[in-house]
């Protein structure tokens, strides 16, 4: 009880007689608002998931209809183009030979992000963790139906910063979801909505 106090910033003393007990903002009152709460976060979580998802996969169709086998287009003189390459590694590009491996690890992630769902309560975690399960999706997508093959396909990717590896918007999702975590996890700010100091 006094740790749930200290988290939601009420005083440890006891309310006076006949008095109703103060309630923070956000603070909910029983299982019941609790439940309606969580579900605003998962829907925060998938409304982000498939914004995420979409635009990645807008952007790689735009990009290998109208760029695969094309010069690349410079954005910012020689510091930012897009280039249309196939990658059959990881994110940047690395791993080239582990294909299959990123793919079940990628299908992993879903899976495992689908089932912490449950227990979502905090809005920052819904968002880190959309923008983590619609860049998986994104990349997910490729390997599964892009050539050469089922679970062996190479991801589109087109952003190329100049001394950089080359990366599309489901790696940027996937970096920015993963960046928030950390900072959340930092913050001691949980999943379930609880904050803890180690």
């Amino acid at each position: 009880m006094a740790e749930a106090e200290r988290i939601i910033g009420t005083p440890d003393t006891p309310e006076p007689a006949g008095a109703a007990p103060e309630q923070s903002e956000g603070q909910t009152t029983d299982a019941g608002s609790e439940r309606p709460r969580g579900k605003r976060r998962i829907a925060v979580l998938f409304g982000v998931a498939v914004f995420a998802y979409a635009l990645d996969l807008i952007s790689k169709m735009i990009v290998v209809a109208k760029l695969e086998h094309h010069p690349p287009i410079e954005i910012i003189g020689d510091w930012l183009k897009f280039e249309a390459i196939r990658n059959a590694g990881a994110a940047f590009g690395f791993g080239e030979a582990f294909t299959i491996i990123f793919t079940v690890i990628a299908a992993a992630v879903i899976v495992v992000i689908a089932r912490l769902a449950r227990k979502l309560y905090s809005l920052p975690w819904a968002i880190a963790l959309g923008m983590l399960l619609g860049g998986a999706l994104g990349n997910l997508t490729d390997r599964i139906f892009r050539s050469p093959g089922v679970f062996e396909g190479a991801v589109v990717d087109f952003i190329a910063p100049k001394h950089f590896a080359v990366f599309n918007l489901a790696d940027s999702a996937i970096v920015c979801g993963g960046i928030l975590i950390v900072l959340l996890s930092f913050k001691g700010l949980d999943p379930d909505g609880t904050v803890h100091k180690d």
